[in-house]
């Protein structure tokens, strides 16, 4: 799997590593993840455990490079999610990286937030999202998607995927495919492996998988409403 790595300067409170054990934690480093640099590193309240960041991820790692931990972070006193916090940043630095032309939008009518999904054609309730699309969009909401097909390449749902990326209209095509099975098959260039590269590296692994404007990832299918109390926003509808 290729990483996508991200140079931050603040990651969920933690300051960047100013001491001489960043080389370390690299050095240490090199041959299992390739590319890890120094402005990867993070130091955490724990001495001797530093944050890496790895794309859309977040590892914990010893000052000498040698043991990786993969977990959360909770800070008990303040009740605080650290590793949450890190990743909601990480997502939001990587989907900036995302061009909108390599999406299929939905705007809202008077948009206060965005909503980017992973989605699957053939997944019922990526399905039963899109079918409810317009309370989401007029709620406040544009709604932006990426393909994940779960099945992987070169199966049906990729190239159902392609079909709709290709297709004269595409959020028309969409529609068709999600809510009335109508796919119409067609090859061009198109962005759907790298979707499903940028989803591995946010670590999804079922759809739908929304990630809000912010960064907090939502996974499967939530109501408008329901998404917009979770998510603290104040939105129409």
């Amino acid at each position: 799997m290729k990483f996508f790595l991200l140079g931050l300067v603040l990651i969920g409170g933690f300051a960047r590593v100013v001491v001489a054990n960043e080389a370390s934690v690299v050095e240490g480093l090199s041959e299992a993840i390739p590319g890890v640099t120094k402005e990867n590193v993070f130091e955490t309240p724990i001495k001797g455990l530093y944050q890496v960041i790895i794309g859309a991820r977040v590892v914990y790692v010893s000052d000498d490079g040698r043991y990786l931990i993969k977990g959360e972070m909770v800070d008990l006193a303040k009740r605080e999610n650290m590793t949450e916090q890190a990743l909601k940043i990480a997502r939001k630095v990587a989907l900036a990286k995302i061009d909108e032309s390599k999406m299929i939008i939905y705007p809202a009518k008077n948009e206060k937030h965005t909503l980017t999904i992973f989605s699957d054609i053939d997944c019922g309730y990526c399905r039963r999202l899109h079918a409810d699309i317009s309370s989401y969009t007029n709620a406040g909401m544009t709604v932006r998607y990426l393909f994940f097909p779960r099945s992987g390449a070169n199966t049906e749902s990729y190239f159902k995927a392609i079909s709709v990326w290709c297709a004269d209209d595409r959020n028309e095509a969409l529609t068709d495919a999600k809510l009335n099975n109508k796919v119409v098959k067609k090859m061009c260039d198109n962005p759907i492996s790298e979707h499903m590269a940028a989803a591995q590296a946010f670590g999804i692994t079922g759809t739908p998988a929304i990630i809000a404007d912010d960064g907090t990832m939502v996974p499967g299918f939530v109501p408008a409403k329901a998404l917009a109390e979770h998510l603290g926003w104040n939105v129409n509808g």
